[in-house]
């Protein structure tokens, strides 16, 4: 008769849908609250320790340059021009030309594609500025770097394009190169999320895969018969 049950209780789950019940996944997780509790502290632990003695400092240092002619007043047709010119100066900016140049001039021990990963060229919206950041582990080197950038830049950008060197608008100063290491509270709140996520998950897994009859109710639902009686269980202690 127990076999019986347990086939037709299987058969059941197989042709019916999983159902999962809200209420029951809340009372699961509520009563496991100290092992999530544990697991994110232990997340956020773990996050946190990789932060501190494997995160390197990061900072980024930035210039700008404006590309229209400043020895001219600048009419429409020179804005025309300068917008369709944008991504030509980003181009060269990052050419393996100028890389060099400033791997030379600065005496750097970097290869011109590992300098190339540490240069981002932007063109924001509607403007006529290029943007050149520079980020590395060091903030005078970044600072350094975005200089040379932007005077290397300006003198190639001249010889190529043929007309006046483009405006400097602003030189990279210590002051103003940021430190955009990631936080360490986003590890921390990163950590414990996760380990809190990874322990729920194998919580409601392991609900889901437990085919056993745990109530009157199931008995009623997954086997479509009424319960007569029910005897108490009690623990020996």
């Amino acid at each position: 008769m127990e076999n019986f049950t347990e086939q037709q209780s299987l058969s059941n789950f197989d042709e019916d849908e999983i159902e999962i019940d809200l209420r029951e996944v809340f009372y699961l997780l509520l009563g496991n609250w100290k092992t999530i509790f544990l697991a994110m502290l232990i997340g956020a632990v773990i996050t946190g320790s990789f932060h501190v003695f494997f995160m390197p400092a990061s900072y980024q240092a930035d210039a700008e340059i404006y590309i229209t002619n400043k020895d001219s007043l600048v009419t429409l047709s020179d804005l025309q021009l300068s917008a369709a010119l944008t991504d030509d100066y980003a181009k060269i900016i990052k050419s393996r030309t100028v890389l060099k140049r400033v791997i030379q001039e600065l005496e750097l021990d970097l290869t011109y594609k590992e300098l190339q990963e540490l240069v981002e060229v932007t063109n924001p919206d509607s403007t006529h500025i290029i943007d050149i950041k520079v980020t590395c582990g060091d903030l005078e080197l970044s600072r350094n770097i975005a200089n040379a950038l932007l005077n290397i830049s300006v003198q190639q950008i001249y010889q190529i394009i043929g007309s006046s060197e483009p405006t400097v608008i602003d030189y990279s100063e210590a002051e103003a190169v940021e430190n955009v290491t990631p936080s360490f509270t986003m590890f921390l709140l990163i950590g414990a999320f996760a380990g809190a996520l990874i322990v729920c998950a194998v919580l409601i897994i392991r609900m889901l895969l437990n085919t056993t009859i745990k109530s009157e109710e199931e008995m009623e639902r997954y086997l479509n018969l009424p319960v007569l009686s029910a005897i108490p269980y009690y623990r020996e202690k």
